[in-house]
């Protein structure tokens, strides 16, 4: 690997650990998208994406203990299920590639996934909806199947329903090689109720040991790019820090309008280089580069603004009104 592509994963590393300490997502719904568009095979960009997960995740878990933001029974229960179907993604991913058709099912899973939880996303940072009162976590809530868990907040929920999730999306990580974060982040504070906050750092420490594992289990079958890791993780070791701090700084509907943005740029981007792969318009593969590191560029930036407003109490300032609105 050049010089070159060396400084430009250090540098997205970067960004992508201060936007990995601030949602709680290991980075790979942009790891490996990037990697898809520069031309890896599918397998290799799933392993490597899930070998960032796990080194960037140990850095973010241990900014958001010293925060008191995480639930360590939850995260140990979601990582029991999560394990489970992270195994049986990959299996699907290898026989996929097999058939010779993992590219495509994983870039169409990503441009639907990524999309509909973005939109889902962005419309309730709009309408300003209280997630632990909403209807879907009252439902499950309800439900009383023995043993439960209680959760931070005061709210219990049986022990099997946060396993049948964290196994569900598990699947999806394995396959799309995902940490889960951008799933299991709102399943917890949509699906369970749990604050914004908490769920972020809850999400990190569930993501360092399922994406341990499965970048155990991808390193063994040789899919996992180790320069590429190596030279990622060594940019987000510091903004992994920045990201966790600006947590504490941020409101909460500022971080779900943040974390639409870029599941929506993620989306848009694997969707311009998918329909340009298939119609032959290089101009498309541009486009979709330019999505996920623009989208990760700017939203990193606007993070740390917001940050740094909160901290001047600058909120009378346009540039401070337009990132927190």
């Amino acid at each position: 690997m050049s010089l070159a592509m060396i400084t430009l994963f250090v540098g997205f590393g970067f960004l992508i650990g201060i936007l990995f300490g601030f949602f709680g997502m290991g980075g790979s719904f942009l790891v490996t998208p990037a990697l898809l568009v520069l031309e890896y095979p599918a397998n290799v960009a799933v392993g490597s994406g899930l070998a960032f997960v796990f080194g960037t995740s140990v850095i973010g878990a241990l900014k958001h203990r010293d925060h008191g933001q995480v639930d360590y029974r939850l995260a140990a229960l979601m990582t029991v299920g999560m394990t489970l179907g992270i195994e049986l993604g990959k299996r699907v991913v290898f026989l996929l590639e097999a058939l010779g058709s993992a590219d495509l099912v994983i870039s169409v899973a990503y441009v639907g996934l990524l999309a509909a939880v973005g939109v889902f996303t962005l419309w309730d940072s709009r309408t300003e909806v209280d997630e632990s009162g909403s209807d879907l976590a009252g439902r499950v809530h309800s439900i009383h199947i023995p043993p439960t868990v209680s959760l931070v907040g005061g709210n219990a929920v049986s022990v099997w329903i946060v396993l049948a999730v964290g196994g569900a999306i598990g699947v999806l990580s394995g396959l799309l090689g995902v940490g889960g974060g951008f799933l299991l982040m709102p399943a917890m504070v949509y699906g369970l109720g749990v604050p914004t906050a908490v769920a972020v750092g809850t999400d990190i420490l569930q993501i360092t040991v399922s994406g341990a594992y499965g970048a155990f289990v991808y390193a063994q079958a040789g899919s996992v790019a180790l320069p590429v890791v190596g030279s990622l993780l060594a940019g987000s070791a510091l903004g992994a820090r920045i990201g966790a701090g600006a947590t504490k700084l941020v409101d909460e509907g500022a971080i779900k309008g943040y974390f639409a943005a870029m599941l929506l740029a993620g989306s848009l981007s694997v969707g311009a280089n998918e329909l340009g792969g298939r119609l032959g318009i290089e101009a498309l593969g541009t486009v979709s580069i330019g999505l996920v590191f623009g989208a990760t560029v700017l939203v990193s930036t606007a993070i740390v603004f917001a940050a740094i407003c909160a901290l001047r109490h600058d909120g009378a300032g346009s540039w401070c009104r337009l990132v927190s609105s």
